[in-house]
């Protein structure tokens, strides 16, 4: 597919690229982006996460289009170069969440499991884990409860509260790195 987006690429679109003609990355957008969201797609196996990562790619290359260089290399391939590279960040970001999510895990209790009777730190580490939610203001509040609580997925929750899925991603993941970082300080949590 690379090569068929190369073949027949004017060397035109090039130059006019690097000097910020916005009509090149319309064009760019409009013949690349099926092959960066193709690439991004068979990486990830998630549709909504390809989107992301083209539109990553394009903002990419139009904020370092003054970097690039097209007698080095025509955009296709230089298009191609960062798609790798906005796809391993997003790999690399799926692991982190993952990873934090994880972490948050072993800080909640099981919800279907009542404490027993002189389980006095799950109950402890519940109203810890409420007090820090109620730090957080909404929506990110909001947002971990539905994640916390009721065991709702990114797209439940974006659903849930009509917002945009990354914005829902970027919520829980900024604010479980908040919320690790308090308990670590305040509570001594290891």
């Amino acid at each position: 597919m690379e090569a068929a987006a190369n073949h027949d690429w004017d060397p035109g679109f090039d130059q006019a690229f690097a000097g910020g003609d916005e009509g090149a990355l319309a064009e760019a957008y409009r013949r690349l982006g099926p092959l960066v969201y193709t690439l991004a797609l068979r990486s990830l196996g998630d549709r909504s996460a390809a989107d992301d990562v083209t539109q990553e790619v394009f903002i990419r290359a139009w904020k370092s289009r003054t970097t690039y260089r097209p007698e080095a290399a025509r955009l296709p391939a230089w298009l191609v170069g960062i798609t790798r590279n906005a796809i391993n960040d997003a790999l690399s970001e799926r692991a982190r969440q993952r990873h934090l999510e994880q972490a948050a895990l072993h800080l909640l209790p099981e919800p279907s499991v009542e404490p027993e009777e002189g389980s006095v730190e799950a109950v402890a580490d519940r109203l810890i884990l409420d007090d820090e939610l109620e730090h957080l203001g909404d929506p990110q509040q909001s947002i971990l409860r539905l994640a916390f609580y009721d065991d709702l997925t990114h797209d439940q929750i974006s659903s849930r509260l009509n917002l945009p899925l990354g914005t829902v991603k970027s919520h829980i993941r900024r604010s479980l790195i908040r919320l690790r970082t308090r308990l670590e300080v305040e509570h001594g949590t290891p």
